[in-house]
């Protein structure tokens, strides 16, 4: 994807060379398998390889049967929306995790199988999501793995679902995605933890599965519109029993 205008030559030759112009945010889909030249001065991009096995997955077909068209100058809303998220990961240093980046992985698997496969069965259709066995099976897997580095298809493998049909099912079910999920469990764990103050907030956050402390704050605040820190004061504050009597009459004084 062109992060920003510029133009390069590509060629399966080096005395074949084409040369493509493209707007920033245009992108351009390759097969990985296929051996091409590039020559560019001027032309800024972010290059995501999606893995064999996220392409099986999202076409529910056996390995070495998934193709994809080639196209020049892509122009797709739900790709470049995905790509994009992947550029703010690495540009953030991917403080998000190898959950989320197999999460967009996945979708992109999806998208591009659906509209740029060649030779693929249709997406299977699936109906009702996850029973409340394998819901609790899941949800069991994420609290016991909560200070580890989670994987989707880890998470798929505890219910014996391949990452697509579990990606599918665990939406239809819990109305959010596993990466989601994932999330906000780990901040109910937080918040449980930053009740005490006997834990650091760097603490909470490493025990709760965050990479840094700066990501444990912006997931906090999206989650619960405060930071670890007002949180934590705020419920101090409102966990102070009133005093009473012609001294006291300030039902906000802190705790002694």
């Amino acid at each position: 994807m062109a992060l920003r205008p510029g133009s390069i030559e590509i060629g399966l030759h080096r005395s074949k060379m084409k040369r493509f112009t493209y707007s920033a945010g245009e992108m351009r889909l390759s097969p990985h398998h296929l051996e091409k030249w590039f020559r560019t001065d001027d032309l800024s991009v972010v290059t995501i390889a999606i893995s064999e096995t996220a392409l099986v997955a999202a076409a529910d077909e056996t390995p070495g049967k998934v193709e994809l068209r080639s196209s020049d100058n892509l122009v797709d809303a739900r790709v470049g929306a995905l790509a994009a998220a992947v550029n703010a990961e690495r540009a953030a240093g991917f403080p998000s995790g190898r959950l989320f980046l197999d999460s967009i992985e996945q979708a992109l698997a999806v998208a591009l199988v659906n509209d740029y496969g060649v030779r693929h069965r249709s997406l299977s259709m699936y109906r009702g999501g996850l029973g409340p066995a394998r819901l609790r099976r899941v949800k069991e897997f994420v609290h016991a793995k909560m200070e580890d580095e989670l994987r989707l298809s880890e998470l798929a493998q505890s219910v014996g679902l391949s990452t697509a049909h579990f990606s599918e099912m665990f939406r239809k079910s819990m109305g959010e995605t596993p990466h989601q999920f994932v999330l906000r469990v780990r901040v109910e764990r937080a918040k449980e933890m930053l009740r005490s103050a006997e834990s650091r907030v760097l603490d909470v956050a490493i025990a709760c599965g965050f990479k840094t402390q700066q990501h444990f704050a912006r997931v906090f605040r999206q989650l619960c519109g405060s930071t670890p820190t007002e949180y934590r004061r705020d419920f101090r504050v409102t966990s102070c029993p009133v005093r009473r009597g012609p001294t006291f009459t300030n039902t906000a004084s802190r705790c002694e």
